[in-house]
């Protein structure tokens, strides 16, 4: 695995754990989909995720799913408009899953399939937490916002479920346009998708990874998000890679350590 870079101040800085530094900061990419269908029914068939290409033209395709969904909170479904957070799916396509009153069993099929038209879709009106676990760390979230005219907030956490980091307040009417739109059973005709990339610099987050995100939406003012939320896969370095680095570090303060003995003792001589 590739090795970030070692954490500097004035030399190497050891503190029990070696650091490492954080990934690039907010970013677009290109989303590189296959869609099951063609011409109008495009928005409604299956849009594969293929890669993403960032914008100094990398691309990614290590991509890490959800494999637990929480539901914190999430207005009670009664029929018609109510509720919030549903799992909503294309008009004709295959992957994924659609129900209105949604578990957290729902919540996490929806986030663990690669169909960019199989969503979270949100009541115009709704309130809801979730928080959405990663199967591997993430050093980068990946979004996409059905209509790009929503607020949602995000927090990142840790494996115990824990807060790390900055709240972020998102507004998907500033993302990019994903280059596609979808047609799904929650609304009567096609919109376009945005899309956009969160760092972990972006949480404030310099050492920790990502293992999970709370998305949260408080109503109106956030106008219902409709969301899918995958993540890039950290590049953690090997525990071998670790030891041995740390052995290297011990190598070169010691090191060090003895120049600045043996600069004593010849200066005390002369």
């Amino acid at each position: 695995m590739k090795l970030r870079q070692l954490a500097a101040a004035t030399g190497l800085v050891v503190s029990g754990a070696i650091a490492f530094s954080a990934p690039a900061q907010a970013f677009s990419f290109t989303t590189n989909y296959t869609q099951a269908l063609s011409g109008d029914l495009a928005p409604k068939g299956d849009i594969m995720l293929d890669s993403v290409t960032l914008e100094n033209g990398r691309t990614i395709n290590n991509f890490t799913l959800v494999d637990t969904a929480n539901i914190l909170s999430n207005d009670i479904y009664t029929g018609s408009n109510s509720g919030a957070a549903s799992a909503d799916i294309g008009d004709l396509a295959t992957t994924g899953i659609s129900l209105e009153a949604l578990t957290d069993e729902a919540g996490k099929i929806v986030m663990n399939n690669l169909n960019l038209n199989n969503i979270i879709d949100t009541e115009d009106k709704g309130k809801f937490i979730l928080d959405l676990q990663f199967e591997q760390a993430v050093d980068n979230v990946l979004l996409w916002e059905r209509g790009k005219n929503s607020r949602m907030d995000v927090q990142a956490l840790d494996a115990s479920g824990n807060v790390i980091g900055e709240k972020l307040h998102l507004n998907s009417r500033d993302w990019d346009y994903a280059g596609f739109d979808i047609n799904t059973r929650e609304i009567g005709g096609a919109q376009r998708v945005g899309s956009m990339g969160i760092s972990m610099a972006d949480f404030g987050l310099t050492t920790q990874y990502i293992s999970a995100l709370r998305v949260s939406s408080e109503g109106s003012a956030y106008n219902g998000p409709d969301f899918k939320v995958l993540g890039s896969v950290a590049e953690v370095p090997e525990p071998s890679m670790l030891i041995g680095l740390g052995a290297a570090v011990a190598g070169l303060l010691a090191s060090g350590r003895r120049k600045q003995e043996k600069a004593l003792q010849d200066s005390a001589a002369a």
